[in-house]
Protein backbone atom coordinates (compact mmCIF):
# COMPACT_ATOMS: atom_id res chain seq x y z
CA UNK A 1 0.00 0.00 0.00
CA UNK A 2 3.07 2.37 0.05
CA UNK A 3 3.01 2.41 -3.15
CA UNK A 4 -0.67 3.79 -3.39
CA UNK A 5 0.56 6.55 -0.62
CA UNK A 6 3.11 7.68 -2.85
CA UNK A 7 0.45 8.35 -5.88
CA UNK A 8 -2.04 9.68 -3.29
CA UNK A 9 0.41 12.66 -2.69
CA UNK A 10 1.55 13.41 -6.03
CA UNK A 11 -2.21 13.57 -7.41
CA UNK A 12 -3.31 15.58 -4.43
CA UNK A 13 -0.29 17.90 -4.55
CA UNK A 14 -1.25 18.45 -8.78
CA UNK A 15 -4.89 19.06 -7.78
CA UNK A 16 -4.25 21.80 -5.10
CA UNK A 17 -2.09 23.21 -7.97
CA UNK A 18 -5.51 22.84 -10.29
CA UNK A 19 -7.62 23.99 -7.86
CA UNK A 20 -6.03 27.71 -7.91
CA UNK A 21 -7.65 27.57 -11.16
CA UNK A 22 -11.41 29.11 -11.48
CA UNK A 23 -13.01 25.91 -12.01
CA UNK A 24 -14.94 23.30 -10.20
CA UNK A 25 -12.56 20.45 -8.07
CA UNK A 26 -13.13 17.62 -6.49
CA UNK A 27 -11.43 14.61 -4.91
CA UNK A 28 -12.44 11.30 -4.38
CA UNK A 29 -11.71 7.68 -3.74
CA UNK A 30 -12.68 4.43 -5.69
CA UNK A 31 -12.24 0.98 -6.16
CA UNK A 32 -12.66 -1.63 -9.10
CA UNK A 33 -11.30 -3.71 -11.10
CA UNK A 34 -8.36 -1.55 -11.79
CA UNK A 35 -7.90 -1.45 -7.81
CA UNK A 36 -7.60 0.72 -5.31
CA UNK A 37 -7.42 4.68 -6.25
CA UNK A 38 -7.27 8.10 -5.58
CA UNK A 39 -9.39 10.66 -7.94
CA UNK A 40 -9.52 14.05 -8.93
CA UNK A 41 -12.14 16.37 -10.92
CA UNK A 42 -10.96 19.58 -12.56
CA UNK A 43 -13.89 21.68 -14.40
CA UNK A 44 -13.32 24.13 -16.13
CA UNK A 45 -16.23 24.11 -18.49
CA UNK A 46 -20.10 22.61 -16.83
CA UNK A 47 -20.11 19.47 -19.03
CA UNK A 48 -16.33 19.16 -19.51
CA UNK A 49 -14.18 17.92 -17.05
CA UNK A 50 -10.73 16.21 -16.56
CA UNK A 51 -9.23 13.49 -14.33
CA UNK A 52 -6.49 12.79 -12.83
CA UNK A 53 -5.93 9.65 -10.85
CA UNK A 54 -3.78 6.74 -10.22
CA UNK A 55 -4.23 2.73 -8.86
CA UNK A 56 -2.63 -0.01 -6.61
CA UNK A 57 -3.49 -3.62 -5.80
CA UNK A 58 -2.02 -6.63 -5.32
CA UNK A 59 -4.32 -9.95 -5.66
CA UNK A 60 -3.19 -13.12 -4.85
CA UNK A 61 -4.43 -16.38 -7.04
CA UNK A 62 -3.38 -19.61 -8.20
CA UNK A 63 -4.04 -21.35 -11.41
CA UNK A 64 -2.84 -23.50 -14.60
CA UNK A 65 -1.06 -22.07 -17.29
CA UNK A 66 0.09 -24.24 -20.03
CA UNK A 67 -0.25 -27.37 -17.86
CA UNK A 68 1.89 -26.24 -14.98
CA UNK A 69 0.17 -24.71 -11.69
CA UNK A 70 1.46 -21.10 -10.85
CA UNK A 71 0.93 -19.42 -7.65
CA UNK A 72 0.12 -15.80 -9.55
CA UNK A 73 -0.36 -12.19 -8.40
CA UNK A 74 -2.15 -9.61 -10.54
CA UNK A 75 0.02 -6.25 -9.94
CA UNK A 76 -2.33 -3.67 -10.58
CA UNK A 77 -0.05 -0.20 -10.94
CA UNK A 78 -1.56 2.80 -13.11
CA UNK A 79 -1.71 6.55 -13.48
CA UNK A 80 -4.21 7.99 -15.70
CA UNK A 81 -5.35 10.85 -16.94
CA UNK A 82 -8.93 11.27 -18.96
CA UNK A 83 -10.99 13.75 -20.53
CA UNK A 84 -15.45 13.18 -19.93
CA UNK A 85 -17.91 15.04 -21.66
CA UNK A 86 -21.40 15.15 -19.31
CA UNK A 87 -24.27 15.47 -21.07
CA UNK A 88 -26.57 18.51 -19.86
CA UNK A 89 -29.50 17.75 -17.33
CA UNK A 90 -28.35 14.14 -17.15
CA UNK A 91 -25.76 12.15 -15.10
CA UNK A 92 -23.96 10.22 -18.21
CA UNK A 93 -21.01 11.09 -19.63
CA UNK A 94 -18.40 9.48 -22.40
CA UNK A 95 -14.56 9.47 -21.02
CA UNK A 96 -11.81 8.84 -23.13
CA UNK A 97 -8.10 9.05 -22.11
CA UNK A 98 -4.65 7.33 -21.33
CA UNK A 99 -2.88 5.39 -18.79
CA UNK A 100 0.60 4.77 -17.84
CA UNK A 101 -0.01 1.24 -17.23
CA UNK A 102 1.99 -0.55 -15.32
CA UNK A 103 -0.11 -3.73 -14.75
CA UNK A 104 1.64 -7.06 -14.62
CA UNK A 105 0.73 -10.35 -13.94
CA UNK A 106 3.86 -11.95 -11.57
CA UNK A 107 3.84 -16.36 -11.68
CA UNK A 108 5.71 -18.81 -10.08
CA UNK A 109 5.51 -22.65 -10.09
CA UNK A 110 4.25 -24.68 -6.94
CA UNK A 111 6.65 -26.52 -5.38
CA UNK A 112 6.80 -30.05 -6.98
CA UNK A 113 10.04 -31.18 -5.21
CA UNK A 114 10.95 -35.01 -5.96
CA UNK A 115 8.03 -34.54 -9.37
CA UNK A 116 8.76 -33.46 -13.06
CA UNK A 117 8.11 -30.62 -15.53
CA UNK A 118 6.47 -30.87 -18.81
CA UNK A 119 7.88 -27.84 -20.08
CA UNK A 120 6.67 -27.55 -24.08
CA UNK A 121 7.45 -31.04 -25.33
CA UNK A 122 10.18 -32.30 -23.32
CA UNK A 123 9.91 -33.65 -19.09
CA UNK A 124 12.50 -32.15 -16.82
CA UNK A 125 13.04 -33.47 -12.90
CA UNK A 126 12.46 -30.64 -10.10
CA UNK A 127 15.65 -30.62 -9.31
CA UNK A 128 16.83 -29.62 -12.63
CA UNK A 129 14.24 -26.76 -13.17
CA UNK A 130 14.38 -25.58 -9.89
CA UNK A 131 10.57 -23.38 -10.04
CA UNK A 132 9.55 -21.50 -13.41
CA UNK A 133 9.04 -17.70 -12.75
CA UNK A 134 7.47 -15.94 -15.20
CA UNK A 135 6.25 -11.69 -15.57
CA UNK A 136 3.57 -10.43 -18.14
CA UNK A 137 3.66 -7.14 -19.02
CA UNK A 138 1.97 -4.95 -21.30
CA UNK A 139 2.25 -1.64 -23.20
CA UNK A 140 3.32 1.41 -20.87
CA UNK A 141 1.05 3.66 -22.17
CA UNK A 142 -2.50 2.09 -22.63
CA UNK A 143 -6.32 3.65 -24.85
CA UNK A 144 -9.09 3.89 -22.46
CA UNK A 145 -12.68 4.44 -23.56
CA UNK A 146 -15.88 4.36 -21.15
CA UNK A 147 -18.75 5.71 -20.17
CA UNK A 148 -19.83 6.65 -16.53
CA UNK A 149 -22.53 8.43 -14.22
CA UNK A 150 -21.98 10.74 -11.85
CA UNK A 151 -24.41 11.55 -8.57
CA UNK A 152 -24.10 14.41 -6.77
CA UNK A 153 -26.09 15.65 -3.62
CA UNK A 154 -26.14 19.11 -3.29
CA UNK A 155 -23.29 20.06 -5.18
CA UNK A 156 -20.75 18.96 -2.95
CA UNK A 157 -20.75 14.93 -2.51
CA UNK A 158 -20.96 12.39 -5.05
CA UNK A 159 -21.30 8.94 -6.47
CA UNK A 160 -19.30 8.06 -9.68
CA UNK A 161 -19.90 4.61 -11.55
CA UNK A 162 -17.12 3.86 -14.70
CA UNK A 163 -17.75 1.16 -17.39
CA UNK A 164 -15.31 0.93 -19.48
CA UNK A 165 -12.25 -0.86 -21.44
CA UNK A 166 -8.40 -0.25 -21.39
CA UNK A 167 -6.58 -1.26 -24.22
CA UNK A 168 -3.08 -2.78 -22.64
CA UNK A 169 -2.11 -4.45 -26.20
CA UNK A 170 -0.42 -7.16 -26.78
CA UNK A 171 1.30 -9.27 -23.46
CA UNK A 172 5.34 -9.44 -23.01
CA UNK A 173 5.91 -12.39 -21.40
CA UNK A 174 8.92 -13.30 -19.55
CA UNK A 175 9.76 -17.45 -18.29
CA UNK A 176 13.03 -18.59 -16.58
CA UNK A 177 14.18 -21.61 -14.69
CA UNK A 178 15.60 -20.90 -11.40
CA UNK A 179 18.14 -23.95 -11.69
CA UNK A 180 19.10 -23.41 -15.04
CA UNK A 181 22.35 -22.73 -14.30
CA UNK A 182 23.38 -25.25 -11.63
CA UNK A 183 21.63 -27.68 -14.35
CA UNK A 184 24.36 -30.38 -16.33
CA UNK A 185 25.37 -28.85 -20.00
CA UNK A 186 22.88 -31.44 -21.62
CA UNK A 187 20.41 -30.33 -19.81
CA UNK A 188 20.82 -26.35 -20.27
CA UNK A 189 20.71 -27.41 -24.24
CA UNK A 190 17.46 -29.21 -23.75
CA UNK A 191 15.56 -26.78 -21.47
CA UNK A 192 16.56 -23.60 -23.35
CA UNK A 193 14.55 -23.95 -26.13
CA UNK A 194 11.88 -26.23 -24.03
CA UNK A 195 11.28 -22.61 -21.94
CA UNK A 196 10.70 -20.67 -24.90
CA UNK A 197 8.00 -22.59 -26.50
CA UNK A 198 6.54 -22.67 -23.06
CA UNK A 199 7.11 -19.03 -22.66
CA UNK A 200 5.35 -18.39 -26.46
CA UNK A 201 2.22 -21.13 -24.94
CA UNK A 202 1.64 -18.61 -21.77
CA UNK A 203 1.96 -15.14 -24.21
CA UNK A 204 -0.74 -16.90 -26.32
CA UNK A 205 -3.36 -17.54 -23.07
CA UNK A 206 -2.77 -14.35 -21.51
CA UNK A 207 -3.30 -12.36 -24.95
CA UNK A 208 -7.05 -12.02 -23.58
CA UNK A 209 -5.77 -9.64 -21.10
CA UNK A 210 -4.56 -7.22 -23.99
CA UNK A 211 -8.66 -5.80 -23.19
CA UNK A 212 -8.77 -5.20 -19.45
CA UNK A 213 -12.26 -4.45 -18.59
CA UNK A 214 -13.11 -1.74 -15.96
CA UNK A 215 -15.62 -1.49 -13.85
CA UNK A 216 -15.29 0.74 -10.95
CA UNK A 217 -17.14 3.21 -8.22
CA UNK A 218 -16.09 6.25 -5.86
CA UNK A 219 -17.07 8.39 -4.00
CA UNK A 220 -16.24 12.14 -4.33
CA UNK A 221 -16.12 15.33 -2.59
CA UNK A 222 -16.24 18.76 -4.97
CA UNK A 223 -15.26 22.34 -3.66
Amino acid sequence: MSKLKSKATLVTLLLAACGTANADFGVGFKAGTLGLGIEGRWSPLPWIDMRLGANQYDYDTSGSQAGINYDATFALDNYYLTGNFRFPLSPFRITAGAYQNGNEVQMTSQDTAGASFTIGNDTFSAADVGQLVSVTSFDSTSPYVGVGYDFEIFGKVGLNLDFGVLWQGEPSVTLLATGFDSAPPSVQNQLGPALETERVQIEDEVSDYKAWPVVSLGFVYNF
